[in-house]
């Protein structure tokens, strides 16, 4: 059965070797057991369902939340002559009946179905006479409670699958995942430790980015004008800013589209069909834009204000590079991001436990854009990675971008503040004592009558407020829970007040990173025109036909026969079969260009 996988992976897909761990989880399902696969956005995910579901007789059930893909993974197996639909709430009622008829009929290999589907008895109906292979949950974390994108129609859906009687293999798939996440879902979906094939978080083509201290349109304006042609999204946290980005940037002459949950549903759909068909290279959204896409040459996600927690920002930053290309993820950071965060938490409809959580997971994003550790690092470690990582030496903390300077008496004196202070306040009274204010707060207390009063009166409150978000994020301080959090020593707080160790903080500059690209770009954005043209006459998005990282692959080794082309990364026999023979013709006419 694994030859066969292999001969699928080399014929349908172009690969001649597996990712890491899509082997594993292929193997435990040809072996009729229930499987968790927590690997990174872009990890190929897909293909740890698509080969069993080829291998084996019957039709595998896909279940996603994301009904806004579900076409472009059914375009993406229909154009490599694979037999597979979707039912969901976008068709009418007859065409849903016909598909589930056909199903029954074991007239498709796959067929991908909204947790919505699972409430309707109809459907459970069809499904006991339908031959499943296996059933796949997409998106696996939105099952679990403690996971940053819970939705209980997605939980139902377990409860529902019970009662078809004898179920094929169950395999649960997912970029993120922290502990108590992995847990609930092997709990759910009676998946044993040893079926668990957990391949890391980390995505190395991936170029991590915090920026302090720029008025953010000046850094996007400078950003995105270095970068004409390629596509990227900026996410805003709220509506308003959706529109005012979208509105400036529109105005600077960029082809640029937005997306938020106060456009219609056709509007909405407009905007991201625009966005995968290329006609528009920015989309600017809040972050209902994203999950449903599967747009592989996302060269940079820009995120203009604070997101939540730390799940979220690696789901959306991971939006970036699918295609395993070096691509940006940027934060644009600012101090009062935190306070609209803190509001939205404060105003939700949470249980207060949960709120509580909310608070943590907001402060852990927090220290992120205060850590001088590896970026890249910092998460992975927030996920608990089980493998070890050096530094990845491209994000903005590696490169150093900017002047690494000794604080160590400056932490001092903001620790022995907070202790005089009887550790009962937040950040900013700390800071204004510090400064030196006579804030009718600070006179209110009495501070003013502190040794530490004004000892840091050569900086700005912004600058002590930096130095300790940077100390919270080094462990130093800490912060309690809720809206005010109080400062609090830690135990690593005493080795600094006594100055057995030296604290370094690095003071960022605002340069802009440029990638170095070894392939013919003139050849390549021919290609991405031919691309386009293909793409529009089958009504498909245009990384369906090739990824941007085949094209590259094709201007750098050029190739000139069949053999050749199938040597490239991406690119098959059924794939050859669609496409190949244009694709090399259009490298022989460059070439013949190029020398006359």
């Amino acid at each position: 059965m694994l030859k066969q996988a292999h001969d699928i992976l080399e014929q349908y897909f172009g690969f001649s070797s597996f990712r890491q761990g899509q082997q594993q989880v292929i193997e435990h399902i040809l072996q009729g057991q229930n499987t968790l696969g927590i690997m990174p956005t872009g990890g190929g995910k897909s293909i740890c369902y698509q080969i069993p579901g080829l291998v084996e007789e019957g039709t595998a059930l896909i279940i996603s939340p994301l009904i806004s893909l579900m076409k472009d993974q059914v375009d993406s197996l229909t154009s490599l002559g694979i037999s597979a639909t979707y039912i969901n709430s976008s068709l009418s009622s007859e065409e849903q009946f016909e598909r589930l008829r056909n199903a029954s009929n074991g007239q498709y290999d796959f067929v991908y179905v909204a947790p919505e589907r699972f409430d309707s008895e109809s459907f459970l109906r069809s499904l006991r006479s339908t031959r499943l292979s296996l059933i796949a949950f997409d998106e696996a974390h939105c099952i679990s409670q403690w996971g940053h994108d819970f939705r209980p129609s997605y939980r139902s859906v377990v409860r529902n699958i019970q009662r078809l009687g004898t179920l094929p293999p169950i395999v649960a798939l997912t970029a993120t995942a922290t502990k108590e996440v992995t847990r609930d879902i092997q709990q759910l979906l009676s998946i044993s430790e040893k079926c668990v094939v957990n391949t890391g978080f980390a995505r190395d083509n991936l170029h991590f980015r915090i920026v302090k201290g720029k008025e953010k349109h000046d850094f996007i304006q400078d950003y995105v004008r270095s970068r004409p042609n390629e596509s990227g999204i900026i996410y805003a946290s709220t509506r308003k800013d959706v529109d005012r980005l979208h509105q400036w940037l529109t105005k600077e002459g960029y082809l640029v589209d937005k997306y938020h949950a106060g456009l219609t549903e056709d509007e909405r759909k407009e905007a991201q069909n625009s966005f995968i068909q290329e006609e528009t290279t920015i989309m600017v959204a809040t972050n209902a834009f994203g999950m449903g896409i599967d747009k592989s040459n996302v060269r940079y996600v820009i995120h203009y204000a604070l997101p939540m927690n730390i799940e979220s920002y690696y789901q959306e930053a991971g939006r970036a590079g699918r295609d395993g290309e070096p691509s940006d993820c940027i934060l644009l950071f600012s101090a009062k991001d935190i306070q609209l965060q803190k509001f939205l938490i404060e105003q939700s409809l949470m249980e207060e436990d949960k709120k509580s959580v909310e608070y943590q997971k907001l402060q852990q994003m927090i220290n992120y854009c205060h850590t001088d550790r590896c970026l890249q690092e910092y998460m992975l470690s927030y996920f608990k990675d089980p493998f070890e990582h050096p530094p990845c030496e491209k994000c903005s903390n590696c490169l150093h971008e900017g002047e690494l300077k000794d604080i160590t008496k400056e932490a001092q004196m903001i620790l022995s503040c907070t202790k005089r202070m009887d550790e009962r306040f937040g950040s900013g009274l700390v800071a204004k004592v510090l400064k030196g204010s006579k804030s009718q707060k600070v006179m209110d207390g009495r501070f003013q009558k502190l040794s530490t009063y004004g000892l840091l009166s050569h900086l700005t409150e912004k600058e002590i407020t930096q130095i300790i978000q940077f100390l919270v994020a080094e462990g130093y301080l800490s912060v309690g829970e809720g809206k005010f959090p109080l400062l609090r020593l830690t135990s690593e707080s005493l080795s600094v007040l006594k100055g057995e160790v030296t604290v370094s903080m690095l003071i960022e500059s605002t340069a802009v990173a440029v990638r170095e690209e070894n392939y013919d770009e003139d050849m390549f954005e021919n290609l991405r025109i031919l691309r386009k043209s293909i793409a529009e006459e089958h009504n498909i998005p245009p990384y369906i036909v090739f990824s941007d990282a085949t094209l590259k692959e094709l201007c750098k080794y050029q190739p000139k026969t069949k053999e050749e082309m199938l040597q490239i990364k991406g690119i098959g026999e059924k794939k050859f079969e669609q496409y190949g023979q244009i694709f090399l013709e259009a490298l022989h006419s460059n070439n013949a260009q190029q020398v006359t």
